[in-house]
């Protein structure tokens, strides 16, 4: 299996090698309100300095990000559903290492493109801690609930939802999950906040 996952990789570094393009990354959701360029009127008996306007609302659990692949029509609306920190392993044979943790993160694809979407999703997501370091996922299961097949195939409208595990140092404090398509080489990366949960 990890073979098979090693070839696909392969794949998708040849094809992105030639797609090398911008990349970004999408951290507001759609749902947020726009901001607003007019300055907010103070009471005329405050003598206190009003708060600088925020910036826009970082997607947390729960808000959906609009993310496109490499190819015309390959677009998903991606949840971060549930983030389960820590999560206890499958089985007696799912362990991980010494000093480690396992942190399992559900996720909800809904293919809005045109296009059949058909990609690992674990090869396109990451964790990302406290120090910016960042951890790629694992494909240990954990008992947090059924993780994604090696493969997902969802045809345009259809949606999928599975976790995906990280392996982590057992003193990382976890602050973003990151996705991105066609096995992470898409050119932009949905974010999500996840230090206040």
């Amino acid at each position: 299996m990890r073979r098979t996952f090693g070839l696909v990789l392969a794949a998708f570094i040849a094809v992105a090698v030639g797609c090398a393009g911008d990349k970004e990354v999408t951290t507001q959701p759609d749902s947020s309100p726009p901001l607003t360029t007019a300055p907010t009127p103070r009471p005329a008996t405050s003598s206190a300095t009003s708060p600088a306007p925020s910036g826009p609302a970082s997607a947390s659990v729960g808000d959906v990000l609009d993310l496109k692949g490499l190819e015309d029509g390959e677009a998903l609306a991606v949840t971060v559903v549930r983030v389960v920190d820590p999560a206890r392993a499958e089985d007696e044979y799912s362990t991980p290492d010494a000093g480690k943790r396992f942190v399992a993160v559900q996720f909800r694809l809904k293919n809005t493109g045109t296009a059949v979407y058909s990609d690992s999703p674990g090869n396109g997501a990451r964790l990302v801690d406290a120090q910016g370091q960042q951890f790629d996922s694992t494909y240990e299961g954990t008992a947090a609930g059924p993780g994604f097949p090696g493969s997902v195939t969802a045809a345009p409208g259809d949606s999928v939802l599975g976790f995906i595990t990280f392996e982590v140092p057992a003193g990382s404090r976890i602050a973003k999950v990151q996705f991105a398509m066609s096995s992470g080489f898409a050119g932009n990366t949905g974010q999500w906040d996840v230090t206040a949960r």
